[in-house]
């Protein structure tokens, strides 16, 4: 019988809590429809995010290895985000769920 309890390593049960926010799904499908973005535009095609929470989610998505930051040294200094191989593979999955979720989100509430 396959399991999902967090004794040990758990595939599954890690990956949905690293991406289980609404904030995270959202910023990878932004830059999967957008391409590379800076955090003003993220934070405006979004909407509701505070800047603090973006912040913080745009951190865990980079250290997950979804995201890249660059840096460019200019004044003002210019930071774009833009989605990773691993994010890029991630995607098929994003499309599959959004998709039912636009199909069937009346249905479920």
């Amino acid at each position: 019988m396959k399991t999902f309890t967090h004794i040990g390593f758990c595939p599954v049960r890690d990956l949905l809590v690293r991406i289980n926010s609404k904030w995270a799904t959202l910023v990878l499908a932004t830059l999967n429809a957008n391409g590379t973005m800076r955090f003003g535009e993220i934070l405006k095609t979004i909407g509701d995010v505070s800047q603090r929470m973006l912040s913080v989610t745009l951190r865990s998505l980079e250290d997950d290895g979804m995201i890249k930051r660059n840096v460019f040294a200019e004044v003002p200094p210019r930071v774009e985000y833009e989605l990773t191989d691993k994010g890029r593979s991630f995607m098929p999955i994003l499309d599959s769920l959004v998709s039912w979720a636009l199909e069937n989100g009346k249905n479920v509430e």
